[in-house]
């Protein structure tokens, strides 16, 4: 499984695959999310795939299952290991996402993030003024200002400010609501990618009035607050993904 943070540490370029292991199940994954293995079709055979990506039996089998247990592909008897539709695949999973990253996702799927980011972090900031405590209000301050002072640097930058988009979720003290990070780390990427390939140079300018407030607003307690501001950074995100 891709950790927290990972998907944004991938802008500069693909991480390398630490294992054969984890290297199948990557290749395979984004061969399925950009469309190499096509929706619907029999992945090659066993010995096909051992050849292409020169592991072991073992490591292919262990890779497959992996994939069906996220919804990408299933195997069945006499029939081989046929690619699934979207609908079956897990997209809470961080690794299904930073496949789907990668392989470009179209402006649909942008807009369905959008509008489940929206919901899911505006109960968050509601709930975190309400339930946050000093230590949680602590790093939030200290990731805003790792975010004003490596505005320059757009993957250190876009780390913090998704620490402290993980933080509120974790201040909900609400465990549903911290499992859907990996979409709030999507959105982010995909809205820092946006300003990369535009040319910003300040990947902060932007939030760190809405972010200082929002700090302030979760160590008040001021739940309105919180969320006037999280709705304010949300509509900046958008607008970003929204521009041609």
């Amino acid at each position: 499984m891709s950790e927290p943070g990972l998907l944004i540490r991938s802008l500069s370029g693909r991480q390398s695959a630490r294992n054969f292991h984890s290297f199948v199940i990557n290749e395979i994954g984004l061969g399925v999310a950009s469309g190499s293995f096509a929706l619907g079709s029999i992945l090659p055979n066993d010995a096909e795939l051992m050849d292409r990506y020169g592991v072991s039996r073992t490591v292919l089998r262990e890779a497959l299952k992996t994939l069906e247990a996220k919804g990408l592909v299933e195997a069945r008897a006499k029939v081989g290991t046929r690619v699934q539709p979207r609908s079956r695949w897990n997209l809470f999973d961080r690794q299904v996402l930073f496949w789907i990253f990668h392989a470009r996702p179209e402006a649909g799927f942008l807009d369905s993030v959008a509008e489940l980011r929206r919901t899911l972090e505006i109960q968050a900031a509601d709930l975190a003024a309400r339930r946050r405590n000093s230590e949680q209000v602590r790093m939030m301050r200290y990731w805003l200002q790792q975010h004003d002072i490596s505005a320059a640097m757009p993957e250190p930058c876009g780390l913090a400010a998704y620490e402290i988009h993980r933080l509120i979720f974790e201040a909900s003290h609400n465990p549903l609501l911290r499992s859907a990070t990996g979409l709030v780390e999507f959105a982010l990427a995909s809205a820092l990618r946006r300003k990369m390939a535009r040319g910003d140079l300040d990947f902060a300018a932007e939030k760190v009035e809405p972010y200082e407030a929002l700090v302030r607003a979760v160590e008040a307690g001021d739940s309105p607050q919180a969320v006037g501001c999280i709705e304010r950074i949300l509509s900046i995100d958008e607008a970003i993904l929204r521009a041609s």
